[in-house]
């Protein structure tokens, strides 16, 4: 039997507007769908009943598939013949272990294509009012996962350089680390007046933000009961947030 084929499709930041055509094109023709919740319950109910459809999502306390259950899933629904796609938040590659997916299936021998998505690390602020870069603001951006490798053990995190870099920071996935990477910047050096805003459920009709400083934002967070998926924006750019979008 003919091998199928693994498309990684990036389901962008929630917001069903955002999906491409691409995505959207590939979805309903799709004979296996493997997803989780970080395309949002918009997406999901979009997703077509005439395919098989496996959630393996990693909840909080309940992993439903580890990462080697999906990618022997991935591999046997391809060697299977059918056209699968693997639907994840936000762009498969930035920080979504599309990478490590396409290694497994390219050993495989099977055919695999990248769907690239809109990222929530740019489009979770924009939507908050705050641009990434700005010309009075900050001409460099980097991106940061609150999730490491739990195996490494030890942090692939600089902070001593991160705090001392000038430009927007922008955590994707670290709600439950917030407490320890503001303590980590402020004692490398940042200051404690950085404004910074915590996005949560970005691009979603729910979507809330919270704005303070180092000095403020994990109590503000306590406060407001702040839950994951949240993204986390460092930077003057956060000074913007109240300019543009007006409540």
């Amino acid at each position: 039997m003919a091998k199928g084929k693994v498309y990684l499709v990036g389901s962008g930041p929630g917001d069903p507007e955002l999906l491409t055509i691409k995505a959207k094109r590939l979805i309903e023709s799709a004979e296996v769908i493997l997803y989780d919740q970080l395309p949002g319950d918009e997406i999901l109910h979009m997703l077509p009943s005439s395919a098989e459809r496996i959630d393996v999502g990693k909840y909080a306390g309940n992993h439903k598939l580890s990462q080697w259950q999906i990618n022997e899933l991935l591999v046997k629904r391809a060697k299977e013949g059918k056209v699968v796609v693997r639907l994840k938040g936000g762009d498969p590659y930035l920080f979504g272990r599309g990478g490590e997916e396409a290694q497994v299936l390219v050993s495989e021998g099977i055919e695999v294509e990248v769907v690239p998505g809109i990222t929530s690390a740019i489009a979770v602020p924009a939507y908050a009012g705050i641009p990434v870069t700005h010309r009075d603001y900050a001409s460099m951006v980097t991106f940061i996962t609150g999730h490491e490798d739990p195996t490494k053990g030890e942090t692939g995190l600089d902070w001593e350089l991160l705090a001392r870099f000038e430009g927007t920071l922008v955590i994707l996935m670290g709600v439950s680390m917030l407490e320890r990477n503001v303590k980590e910047l402020v004692k490398h050096g940042k200051s404690i007046d950085t404004p910074v805003a915590v996005i949560e459920r970005g691009t979603r009709p729910d979507q809330r933000v919270t704005v303070g400083t180092l000095a403020d934002i994990v109590g503000l967070c306590k406060q407001r009961k702040v839950k994951a998926p949240a993204i986390t924006v460092i930077g003057d750019v956060v000074k913007l947030h109240h300019e543009l979008i007006r409540n």
